[in-house]
């Protein structure tokens, strides 16, 4: 059966273009599901049930006003029930996946129709990977572990038809892909962490600093625990000239605050038990994360789709992409601080998306850069 539906004959026996206004198609469709994926994952909440409905007043969508990407112009981007704005992200949405699969078909749909399914599964998960973590900086797992799974699964079924030797090479690459991804991901991690774990902010003199149950409050900005505490050794330290707790009062100590104890001078707390602290320093020191583990995670799923060279090429690209032509432009215009977070997980994607239509020339042009450079040398 397998063999059957990705059998390029059987598709050829319908016009090519016409299979294009299909992928383009189907791609808005599945765009209008990765804009629930987006909206819910996040939020833990089902990607089934209940049915699309206004995020504002729970009205729920009948298909006629669900078209993708006709309806959100139909109605100018609101809500037909309360008239209230919905985002254009939706319609961007829709129309990045239709116009991924289309392009798809066109540059893989004379090759192979099975790359072609499989490639257009790896972009879905790449575009709702990309909108989550611009909105939360984070990826859920159910695109990573879930991309792992089905990268495997992919090559896998992908290589079946072909016999055992191309399946032993297929699952070679995917399994090597997956180590590549998650240990060169994870090591930058870890030495990102030694270099650039701590951040210390400078306070004003008599600055208050608020520890309630879920956030730490400086002057201009809240910063969730979960934001700073991404393992049980991440600390946060000031000197404080004073601390108050709900029944009692400190002068001049150190506050070390871990996600497991509380240690004000030399007594150590549980912080459970302690809902409110309120400190008075002049400066605090803060865990940070060269990246976050989903992007480990990710970066393995990718390999596990494209192995172990789209993982390389992914890494340098994405470093550059967003450290280079997007980090660096935004300090100097003064609309990022250098501290800052900048979720990475949408330039891998963009990496691992430009490896699958162009990945290849783009090596092939480097290596041919560095020897025309290197004859320069060597004519000198």
């Amino acid at each position: 059966m397998l063999t059957t539906m990705i059998d390029s004959n059987n598709w050829a026996a319908v016009p090519f273009h016409f299979w294009s206004v299909v992928f383009f198609v189907f791609g808005s469709i599945v765009g209008s599901f990765l804009n629930v994926c987006i909206h819910r994952l996040p939020l833990g909440e089902s990607i089934v049930s209940p049915p699309s409905h206004c995020p504002h007043c729970k009205y729920s969508i009948p298909w006629y006003l669900n078209i993708p990407l006709v309806t959100w112009l139909f109605l100018r981007g609101r809500c037909r029930n309360c008239g209230a704005p919905i985002s254009i992200r939706y319609f961007l949405v829709e129309l990045l996946t239709a116009v991924a699969f289309l392009g798809c078909w066109l540059t893989f749909g004379g090759q192979s129709v099975g790359l072609v399914l499989v490639y257009v599964l790896f972009l879905a998960g790449l575009i709702v990977a990309t909108f989550i973590d611009f909105e939360h900086f984070i990826i859920p797992d159910e695109i990573t572990v879930g991309g792992i799974v089905a990268g495997f699964v992919c090559s896998f079924l992908l290589a079946l038809p072909q016999g055992q030797a191309a399946l032993g090479a297929a699952l070679r690459q995917s399994i090597l892909g997956i180590a590549a991804g998650a240990g060169i991901i994870y090591s930058i991690l870890r030495v990102g962490k030694l270099v650039f774990g701590r951040q210390k902010v400078t306070l004003p003199a008599d600055t208050r600093i608020i520890f309630s149950e879920t956030a730490v409050h400086l002057p201009d900005s809240e910063i969730p625990y979960e934001e700073l505490f991404y393992r049980q050794s991440d600390v946060i330290k000031l000197q404080a000239r004073t601390v108050e707790l709900v029944d009692r009062c400190y002068k001049d100590v150190r506050v070390r605050l871990s996600p497991t104890t509380l240690r004000i001078g030399e007594e150590e707390l549980n912080p459970e038990q302690v809902p409110y602290l309120e400190a008075v320093s002049t400066e605090i020191v803060l865990p940070r994360e060269a990246m976050g583990l989903g992007d480990v995670k990710f970066m393995a799923a990718i390999g596990a789709f494209l192995g172990w060279r789209a993982v390389i090429f992914s890494l340098i690209l994405s470093s550059f992409i967003g450290g280079i032509l997007v980090g660096i432009p935004l300090v100097l215009l003064r609309r990022r601080e250098l501290s800052s977070r900048l979720p990475y997980g949408p330039y891998i994607a963009l990496a691992a998306a430009i490896w699958i239509f162009e990945g290849e020339p783009i090596v092939a042009l480097f290596f041919r850069l560095l020897d025309w450079i290197n004859g320069l040398m060597l004519a000198r």
